[in-house]
C-alpha cells in the first residue's frame, strides 16, 4: 500500500510539473516511454535498480538515453527519482500517471471481453455505446475470450458490464434447477 502512494504522489508531483508546461499529454508519451523501455528491457530495469552501480552512473545513462527525447523537466523529474531511489516504481507511477491525465481529459479505460475479435465497425459501435453509457469517453482494451461464448463483458473501474452468454446461460440452469427442486417439493421444509 505504501508503495501505491508514493507512486501516486510521484504521479501527481509530474502531473503538475506538466500543467505548468502545457503538456499533460507529451509527458503521458514520456512516461509511457520510459515505462515500455522497462517493460520491453528489463535489463535496464535492473540497471537502474541495482545498487552496486554508482547513482552518477545510472544518471549519466538515463541523461544518453532519453535527453534528446524528453523535454527537459521530465528529465529532471526521472533524475530526481532515481535520487531518491524510486526508480523500481516507474511502472506504478506511469499507471497512476495515465489515471490523472485520463481523470483530466475526461477519459476512462474499459476493459472489453468478447468471444471473438471485434471489426473496426463493431469496435466504433462499442465504444460510442460505452462513451454514452459512462459519460466519458471511453478507451476500450479489448480481450478475446472464447470462454464467454457470446456477448460482451466490460469493467470500467469498480464497474462491471457483464452480458455474456455463459452468465444468462448460467442464470437460466440456476433458475430451472430451483423451479425443478421447488417443483419436486427437494426445497420444501417437512
Amino acid at each position: 500500500m505504501r508503495d501505491e502512494t508514493v507512486a501516486r504522489n510521484y504521479a501527481r508531483t509530474l502531473f503538475e510539473l506538466a500543467t505548468r508546461h502545457e503538456s499533460v499529454e507529451k509527458y503521458q508519451e514520456g512516461i509511457d516511454t520510459v515505462s515500455h523501455l522497462l517493460d520491453d528491457n528489463p535489463g535496464f530495469g535492473l540497471f537502474l535498480q541495482t545498487p552496486r552501480i554508482a547513482l552518477s552512473d545510472k544518471k549519466e545513462v538515463v541523461r544518453e538515453t532519453f535527453g534528446g527525447v524528453l523535454p527537459r523537466p521530465f528529465l529532471n523529474f526521472l533524475l530526481v527519482v532515481l535520487d531518491k531511489r524510486r526508480q523500481r516504481l516507474m511502472k506504478d507511477i506511469a499507471s497512476e500517471y495515465r489515471n490523472l491525465v485520463d481523470e483530466h481529459l475526461n477519459r476512462v479505460r474499459a476493459e472489453v471481453t468478447v468471444a471473438r475479435p471485434l471489426d473496426k465497425q463493431a469496435l466504433k459501435a462499442v465504444t460510442d455505446r460505452l462513451t454514452a453509457l459512462l459519460g466519458r469517453t471511453a478507451i476500450p482494451h479489448v480481450l478475446v475470450k472464447p470462454e464467454i461464448l457470446g456477448g460482451i463483458v466490460v469493467r470500467a473501474g469498480d464497474t462491471i458490464f457483464d452480458g455474456s452468454l455463459r452468465r444468462r446461460l448460467d442464470g437460466m440452469r440456476r433458475k430451472l434447477l430451483g423451479t425443478q427442486l421447488r417443483s419436486s417439493g427437494a426445497g420444501a421444509p417437512s
